[in-house]
This record gives C-alpha cells, structure tokens and sequence, in this order.
C-alpha cells in the first residue's frame, strides 16, 4: 500500500515540472492554457488571472469544455484541440497537480506541466493575484 506522499513522488517521477516563473513566462502564449485544480472555496480566496478552475475531481470529466474550445460541440475534437497546447497544472503545493498531469497524460496530452510548489510558490514569488 502507499500513502499519498508515495503516490505524489511517484507521479513526479512521470511528469514535467515548471517553476512560477516559467508558468508567468508561459502565460504570455496564446496556445498555453493554466487549469486551477484546487477547490472553488481554495480558489475564490485568490487565483491567477487566466486559470480557470477545474477541480481536481472532475478535471478528466470537464477538460473538454474549457473556454479555449468553448465552440467546438464535439467531445474528441474539443479533447484533441486541447491536446495540441501546452496544459499548465496548478493547485496549492504542487501534489494534486501533479497527479492531475498524469491522468491528462494517460488521456492523451503531451505537452502537460505540473508548477512546482503550486499556488503557494506563486504567491512566496509576489506575483499577481486575483481575488
């Protein structure tokens, strides 16, 4: 059996890790898109401008309306549309982003980033935060 700290290691170990600073670089892209994994309650305190929060639960279930492929009804298309950027993963500390990044890659995507040290190194760095 393993605890969950075992099970965060082990999915860093299959996944891409980015710092804030590359995640605030990454922003400017228009084909990088920032999913907020955390809870809504953990959200609504404060987020990054562009994150749009799927919590991580229902991220597999939900990836595919995300408003970068709001206009596409198809389920696969949306899903593949999205595949084709780069997926940048946050939640508070880094855990429950990285073990989202290996379900999306399980799903298919290949340009997907865990940010090391979440929502809580963006804020250690002073960087922007909304309300």
């Amino acid at each position: 059996m393993k605890n969950a700290q075992q099970l965060v290691a082990e999915a860093k170990s299959q996944i891409r890790e980015v710092s804030v600073e590359q995640l605030a670089a990454a922003l400017n892209d228009p084909h990088s898109i920032l999913i907020d994994v955390r809870e809504p309650d953990e959200f609504n305190v404060g987020h990054i401008h562009s994150a749009v929060n799927y919590p991580r639960g229902v991220l597999e279930m939900r990836i595919h309306q995300h408003p970068a492929v709001a206009a596409i009804c198809d389920t696969d298309q949306a899903l593949a549309t999205l595949a084709g950027k780069a997926v940048y993963l946050l939640c508070r500390s880094g855990a429950r982003s990285a073990l989202a990044a290996v379900s999306l890659q399980q799903m298919g995507f290949s340009r997907v980033y865990s940010v090391t040290g979440g929502f809580q190194a963006w804020q250690d760095a002073g960087l922007k935060v909304e309300i």
